[in-house]
């Protein structure tokens, strides 16, 4: 072997350790934006199917859809982590139902005519109602940057009042509200579920906690299950992508990842929604939208951050929308 060929595998070999290292330093950032993909495909998925479905079947055919995440972290070793692990499981179930009946409110918003691309950044506006929760159970301050966030989002709501004078809210807003409403308290419960329990037992909790109003449903709506495959397929991939974006937040938690930056950077999923909805669905967003959707996003970036001290207690935070 020449001296030539030597140093160019020495070269080789030290690219693939520097880039190993990178990925292995940055894994968190990895899965971070593998959330943001997979959250955003969700949004946009939800409304095709949404516009087939009543909002309670597509809740129903997608929580199907959430059981390969929940087999997947059955099997891991660190579901008895945390110091009340029983107390922690109940408080994510229980974010599971209540973020669930969000979703339930987020389909119907979507099927009352709600564009993808503004349904979505509006209702990621939910941790506004998480604060306000926050502040009033746990006694938690609001930092700077969330007090501008709450202003953002009120100039973001009015924004996306496009309907006509006769009414302050149009039908889809007023159903766009409620899983804002929902999915805040819902992470406040997570969030307090993180404090007694490992990110994984937080989360295996929160997406069974969808699972009993899914089960329970097709008692007193009428179902139909003679549907098109495609619309099978939409419905799963509703329940998949939203459990796989659950299951990669964990991730990115838990190789590293701080609460305080991967939070906020999560919360943006409707970046990757709106222009897919734009391509895809051929929706089209009027100046109006166009600046409430950039207030929400704004908004959202804004309430979701957390100064690096209060990291820990967001460990398990995960998308109630």
């Amino acid at each position: 072997m020449n001296d030539n060929q030597h140093s160019a595998e020495e070269r080789a070999r030290d690219h693939s350790f520097r880039r190993s290292t990178f990925v292995s330093q940055h894994s968190w950032l990895i899965y971070t934006f593998l959330t943001l993909l997979l959250w955003g495909g969700w949004g946009l998925v939800s409304k095709p199917v949404s516009d087939k479905l009543s909002a309670w079947q597509v809740q129903t055919i997608s929580a199907l859809g959430l059981l390969p995440v929940i087999g997947v972290l059955a099997f891991s070793k660190k579901l008895r982590g945390g110091t009340r692990p029983r107390r922690g499981f109940w408080l994510a179930f229980g974010s599971g139902v209540v973020g669930c009946l969000g979703n339930i409110a987020y389909y119907r918003s979507l099927g009352a005519g709600g564009k993808a691309a503004a349904v979505t950044p509006l209702t990621a506006l939910y941790p506004i109602v998480t604060i306000a929760l926050a502040i009033i159970i746990l006694r938690e301050r609001l930092n700077s940057v969330q007090s501008a966030g709450v202003l953002v989002s009120l100039a973001a709501m009015y924004f996306f009042n496009v309907g006509g004078d006769s009414a302050w809210l149009t039908p889809w807003l007023a159903l766009a509200l409620i899983p804002i409403a929902l999915w805040g308290t819902s992470a406040l419960l997570q969030k307090c579920a993180s404090l007694d329990a490992c990110s994984e037992l937080a989360t295996i909790g929160f997406l069974l906690g969808a699972l009993p109003i899914s089960l329970l449903t097709p008692l007193w709506v009428a179902m139909n299950w003679n549907l098109p495959v495609s619309t099978w397929a939409l419905a799963l991939a509703v329940g998949l992508l939203y459990g796989l974006g659950n299951l990669t937040l964990m991730f990115a938690y838990g190789t590293g990842g701080k609460a305080s930056v991967v939070t906020p950077m999560a919360a943006l999923y409707s970046i990757v929604t709106i222009p897919l909805a734009v391509v895809m669905l051929g929706e089209r967003v009027t100046a109006r939208e166009g600046l409430g959707i950039a207030l929400a996003i704004g908004a959202a970036l804004a309430l979701s951050y957390e100064k690096p001290t209060h990291a820990a207690d967001s460990q398990a935070l995960s998308k109630s929308i």
